[in-house]
């Protein structure tokens, strides 16, 4: 059982940053109904850059105190990661607003294969280590550890993902969005600028990549221009199984399937004797993808198409 809960606590922490990705489907697609393959690119973006200012203010000023160096970073990440979503927004999504979705979808995967290439050039093909500047602290319940940065992860993803959810039900510009999702004729008719509450998605959606994106590099200690690929994927996963188009179904989404792969490539590769362990943890989260399309294609808490909830 001490395997279970261990694996369980991994999974939930690691199920917290895909829960963080898969909500920038979740806004884009609820909105104007685009699947933007890209968002993982995004993540990875927002990881490189924290770690390049991660590591040169570590440089630089050695004696600085670890939350305030992860703080720059974090400052530095969230304005290029914005600016990316942005670009990709404006440039290539939003004169194909009225194309056929299979149009859309090969754009997404072609900003998302331009936006891997360009990382490759600037930062190169080797991995980038995360400074080590926090010693998290180990506490031990029976034969489960668990770190403070796993606490400090999960603790700061639901305090984001609450805040979100608050902005989306309880402002001005939640209603704007949730107007755009339901009918973008309608909603520009009532004094709604479309435009502006979709770019709004996309930086909201950027932001939450990056935040993302410098917890992946602090938990793992690496960044890599190809890591977002991979991420994106299992992100949009994870917004499938809880429902796309519904917020509070991807933050479960993301939880499950953080909480699947871990057991599956732990727990249950413990008792396999290893034939079905972390090698083959990829596998478990795409089992599930295939699951849900063929039983549920709708998601655990899925809805009709269009819907932002």
């Amino acid at each position: 059982m001490d395997i279970f809960f261990q694996q369980l606590v991994n999974g939930v922490t690691l199920g917290s940053v895909y829960a963080l990705v898969a909500l920038g489907y979740t806004m884009v697609y609820g909105i104007i109904g685009l699947i933007n393959f890209a968002h993982g690119e995004v993540v990875m973006i927002g990881a490189l850059v924290a770690t390049v200012a991660a590591t040169a203010l570590a440089g630089a000023a050695p004696g600085l105190a670890p939350p305030l160096v992860l703080g720059a970073a974090l400052l530095l990440a969230i304005p290029v990661c914005m600016a990316v979503g942005w670009t990709a927004e404006r440039v290539a999504y939003r004169p194909l607003r009225r194309a056929p979705r299979l149009a859309t979808l090969l754009t997404a995967i072609g900003v998302s294969i331009i936006l891997q290439n360009a990382a490759m050039m600037i930062w190169g093909r080797n991995y980038l280590n995360f400074p080590p500047l926090l010693e998290p602290a180990v506490l031990a319940l029976g034969g489960v550890r668990v770190t403070t940065l796993q606490i400090a992860i999960v603790a700061i993803a639901a305090a984001i993902m609450g805040g979100l959810l608050l902005l989306v039900h309880r402002t001005r510009l939640g209603v704007a969005m949730r107007a755009t999702a339901q009918n973008r004729e309608v909603a520009g008719l009532m004094g709604i600028d479309i435009d502006t509450v979709i770019s709004l998605a996309f930086l909201v959606g950027s932001a939450l990549a990056a935040v993302a994106g410098l917890m992946i590099s602090v938990y793992y200690g690496v960044a890599h221009y190809y890591m977002g690929f991979m991420l994106g994927l299992k992100a949009f996963t994870a917004a499938v199984l809880g429902g796309v188009g519904n917020m509070a179904g991807a933050m479960l989404g993301g939880v499950l399937l953080g909480v699947i792969e871990a057991l599956g490539s732990g727990y249950i590769g413990d008792l396999t004797g290893g034939f079905l362990g972390s090698h083959y943890q990829d596998v478990f989260a795409f089992v599930v993808l295939v699951l849900v399309l063929l039983f549920r294609p709708a998601g655990l808490l899925g809805q009709r198409s269009g819907d932002l909830a």
